[in-house]
């Protein structure tokens, strides 16, 4: 049979009445398989910490909480780092800013410490989360664009010191900044911090649930969950942007972005802003949950640790840097556990958790860029975004199986 017999077969093949033939069932599209599995790892962060309760009380839900506060921040220095390719050092000292204007607006230290605001507001102002946590999101991009304009024409080395010295200036201040006015209280730091408080319900004690006890350090985990989940929408929202376009152009060449009519300060300037956006409401949602914030909580190696969970994860990759900031914020707790059984089995502790800690993390920073210069989950390629590499692929492979079919 010829292929004009084969194609009249074909299309009259059911003209003669239906045929019993068997129906296969259609395998599952990529977007099923993948709404499933969102359900499922859904599910599982919010079960997640009444599976890990058993192990280590409310301990490891803690560990969980700052993993997610440090997923917040390794996202903004992604913006800036892995988006814009401007290397920061100082990415720490947003958080600071974030977490002290939380701690002022939230606490009653200024009332102690001003007469003015002590006849208006004589318990303190206890500010909302939902007023301190944006103006100290504000007050962050403000400082971050304050940081950039200086270093605008800045690369490498030079950019990376220049980052550096604000980090130390700023929590040089906070240190300093108890006399003549005390506006930080110095290195003892600000206490008796509002924790979060949500339509009169208050994270500072447990609540049940539907009969269910839920914990107070459980109920901070699921804020900092839906918050680490905004924000990594965004972050794929900016990326696949004009604005996400933009920072990665710059990134490779600011000369040629400009030449094609891309306004590189306006664009540094706001990836600046942006990433220090993200450090102010990490930094606010850290001082309510600890209840007290002083500046040694906002040191140089924060920022390397910050900046070691971009590079390890995947710089300007989401996923990667998500990895990677899990990875390194549970570490140390792992090692803490391995302490203990040092101490079961050889009846002293043979090495600190934290001399490890860092041996490990420079180990693991060397291993990386010998082996993985790219991080342990890399961009699949530069200003492609998987989804998109995935569809392309889908679409290659229909147009490759249609030119098989015509072929035959």
């Amino acid at each position: 049979m010829g292929k004009p017999e084969r194609a009249w077969a074909i299309q009259n093949r059911h003209k003669n009445g239906p045929r019993n033939e068997p129906v296969l069932s259609a395998p599952a599209l990529p977007a099923e398989r993948g709404a499933r599995g969102n359900d499922s790892s859904a599910l599982a962060l919010v079960a997640l910490p009444f599976l890990v309760t058993p192990f280590g009380g409310d301990a490891w839900v803690r560990t969980l909480a700052f993993a997610a506060l440090y997923v917040m921040l390794a996202l903004g220095l992604n913006l800036v780092v892995g988006f814009a390719g401007l290397l920061d050092l100082g990415y720490i000292a947003f958080y600071a800013v974030g977490a002290y204007t939380y701690a002022l607006l939230s606490s009653p230290h200024l009332s102690e410490n001003f007469a003015t605001l002590a006849a208006q507001f004589p318990r303190g102002l206890h500010s909302s989360i939902w007023l301190a946590m944006p103006l100290g999101a504000g007050l962050a991009a403000f400082f971050g664009v304050l940081l950039g304009a200086p270093v605008l024409k800045l690369r490498g080395d030079y950019l990376a010191i220049v980052t550096l010295g604000f980090g130390e200036i700023i929590r040089i201040f906070l240190n300093n900044l108890n006399s003549p006015l005390n506006f930080t209280n110095g290195p003892q730091g600000i206490t008796l911090i509002d924790p979060v408080s949500v339509a009169g319900l208050s994270f500072a004690r447990a609540q049940e649930v539907f009969g269910v006890r839920v914990s107070s350090v459980t109920m901070y985990y699921y804020l900092f969950l839906a918050m680490t989940l905004l924000s990594i929408v965004v972050c794929i929202r900016l990326q696949d942007s004009r604005l996400g376009r933009a920072f990665m152009a710059i990134r490779e060449d600011d000369v040629a972005a400009k030449a094609m009519g891309i306004n590189v300060r306006n664009v540094k300037l706001l990836a600046f802003a942006l990433g220090a956006t993200f450090g102010g409401v990490s930094g606010s949602l850290f001082a309510a949950f600890q209840g007290f914030v002083s500046p040694e909580s906002f040191s140089l190696m924060e920022s390397i640790i910050v900046l070691a969970m971009v590079v390890l994860g995947g710089i300007g990759h989401i996923p990667g840097v998500v990895l990677g900031a899990v990875l390194l914020s549970i570490f140390p707790e792992v090692l803490r556990t391995l302490a203990k059984y040092q101490q079961t089995v050889f009846g002293t502790i043979l090495v600190d958790s934290e001399v490890l800690r860092m041996l490990l993390y420079g180990l693991a920073m060397v291993v990386i860029m010998l082996y993985r210069p790219k991080g342990l989950w890399p961009a699949p390629e530069h200003g492609i975004s998987p989804a998109q590499l995935g569809s392309a692929d889908a679409g290659g492979g229909v147009a490759v199986a249609g030119q098989a079919a015509a072929s035959r």
